[in-house]
């Protein structure tokens, strides 16, 4: 990757397969003004390219936006708007795989990272797809896959979204992070099926594997890691925790994976 200029609000790098892109922008007091502005740029930033995943970090993402709407369904509003305006009513067949956590500050935080082969988009079929969530999860739903896939060279990456402890489109075990554990294990096995992995997250078939672990009680680190140990996480992989406020205010853990050259089984 080397350095490609900028975009709007959007630093970018590139390379001859990939363009990742990174901005940051005031929007704890304007939450919709800052996420409609970062997504025009986003969209715009990764124009000729298809998009594979998106990271977002919001800030009091748990918090209520001054007409009374919790911040993330404002943020969830305000990016659905900005991808249908791009790409039209069908929009939903171009989400790429994302996640959206609390972050402290006052700035909204956007990654991205784009193709230049075409993805494909998977869900997981142990949930609702969170873009056809019912209204009492905001006005407009969530917009990205459970994971996006794309392959070069007879290898294939793969993006993983943020998951939790959803099933359909409720949560499971609010506030309980033991039970929210043994939740998101099984729907990352399931959107790792979905996939064509297998169980196991391409273990023993991808060159590189890296986890994310968001966790809303930093004191819960000290179980929750040696619990993953073998039973998640192998020889190799790259794992980080960081503290972090989850989409839904019931909710205590969220786990992401990205899985770079995985082998056809």
């Amino acid at each position: 990757m080397v350095p490609a200029g900028s975009s709007g609000l959007f630093e970018l790098q590139e390379s001859n397969r990939w363009r990742v892109g990174v901005a940051s922008v005031p929007g704890k007091a304007v939450l919709a003004q800052a996420v409609q502005r970062i997504y025009q740029d986003l969209l715009l930033a990764a124009e000729g390219m298809h998009l594979c995943r998106i990271w977002n970090f919001i800030p009091d993402i748990n918090g209520r936006t001054d007409s009374g709407l919790e911040r993330y369904q404002a943020f969830s509003k305000a990016r659905s708007l900005e991808f249908e305006a791009r790409f039209g009513p069908d929009f939903r067949r171009r989400l790429p795989a994302a996640s959206a956590v609390g972050a402290g500050g006052d700035n909204v935080v956007v990654w991205f990272v784009a193709a230049s082969r075409e993805a494909t988009h998977v869900e997981n079929p142990r949930q609702v797809p969170a873009y056809d969530y019912p209204p009492e999860y905001g006005p407009r739903p969530p917009s990205f896959s459970r994971a996006t896939r794309v392959s070069f060279d007879g290898e294939t990456d793969i993006f993983v979204s943020g998951t939790s402890a959803v099933v359909g489109s409720d949560t499971v075990a609010p506030n309980d992070t033991r039970a929210q554990l043994e939740c998101t294990l099984e729907n990352l096995a399931a959107v790792s099926g979905a996939c064509g992995l297998g169980p196991n997250l391409g273990g023993g078939r991808a060159a590189f594997r890296q986890f994310s672990v968001y966790l809303r009680r930093p004191e819960d680190k000290s179980w929750i890691l040696p619990a993953l140990e073998g039973r998640l996480f192998g020889t190799g992989d790259l794992v980080s925790v960081a503290k972090a406020d989850i989409c839904r205010a019931e909710l205590n853990i969220e786990i992401e994976v990205t899985l770079r050259g995985v082998r056809a089984g």
